[in-house]
């Protein structure tokens, strides 16, 4: 899979949006957004995100552009697909969908019945501009991802489950957003719906193995990872995690059993490129002879 979009926008001198994240990029930076998808690409990656994290109707209202919300989420698949094209590679595309609230503030949810509605019009819309699939992320409440999920699963395509976790002081693995909320009981309510694959994704590194055994416990599906990574902006770009170190921590989740690997937040192109090349590399055999 791909790797962080949002932050490798915010890494180019992409201007973000409180509201939104990267919601308006589509938008404002085409080319840049385009670029990233094909770097994407040439890593190794076999499926690239929309960048339709943060375009949600309601993210777009609270910065004054939810009259263009056709256009920037249309212009979203579009660069992606012009990426493929590019490319001339076997690529699928996932439109995301996300619970992102405006300003990342929870209090700012809209009513339920609207913000189902809206997270039905933006799965509609993705499906009807051409996606392969839909990839929910970031979700971490039972309500919340309920309507994601129901939004994503009346298109028809396949949904990709994605949860996000850290462990808390005990060691427990919590939503990443929500500590009062275990991933246990997010998987609880949300995995009877049918996904056709859950991920972990934009989760701490120390959390994912714990919550791969999590997932195992109630799924025997397919499962994939991509984590988020420390960085910082300023006063320059600087990541925690280098690319062979992430590339070595794929390794073990993919013998744990994750069977779809990429990144998010703080992961680079680089990053993807060295798992890439680990999980291409010819294994050593067990007999020499």
């Amino acid at each position: 899979m791909d790797g962080g979009t949002g932050s490798e926008l915010k890494r180019r001198g992409a201007s973000m949006s409180d509201a939104a994240w990267s919601g308006l990029a589509a938008r404002d930076h085409p080319a840049l957004l385009q670029q990233i998808h094909e770097d994407y690409i040439a890593a190794g990656a076999t499926v690239i995100t929309t960048n339709t994290f943060g375009s949600a109707r309601s993210c777009l209202r609270a910065t004054g552009s939810d009259a263009s919300f056709a256009q920037i989420n249309r212009q979203a698949v579009a660069l992606a697909q012009h990426a493929r094209k590019a490319a001339n590679k076997a690529v699928d595309i996932a439109g995301s969908i996300s619970n992102l609230p405006p300003n990342m503030d929870p209090r700012q949810y809209p009513p339920p019945d609207q913000e189902h509605a809206e997270l039905r019009e933006l799965a509609e819309l993705l499906a009807d501009a051409g996606v392969d699939l839909i990839a929910t992320e970031m979700l971490q409440h039972p309500e919340h991802g309920k309507r994601a999920m129901d939004a994503a699963l009346a298109t028809g395509l396949p949904v990709w489950l994605g949860v996000s976790c850290r462990l808390d002081a005990r060691g427990g693995v919590v939503c990443f957003d929500n500590p009062a909320l275990t991933l246990a009981e997010v998987l609880a309510a949300l995995v009877p719906m049918g996904p056709a694959l859950i991920n972990v994704m934009h989760s701490d590194i120390d959390a994912v193995s714990p919550a791969i055994k999590l997932i195992k416990d109630r799924w025997d599906g397919p499962i994939g990872v991509y984590p988020e990574i420390p960085y910082e902006t300023e006063p320059t770009w600087h990541c925690q995690v280098m690319p062979a170190e992430f590339a070595a921590h794929a390794q073990s989740w993919h013998r744990q059993g994750a069977r779809l690997l990429g990144g998010c937040c703080g992961t680079t192109p680089e990053h993807i490129s060295a798992l890439t090349a680990v999980l291409e590399k010819p294994q050593a055999s067990s007999n020499p002879g």
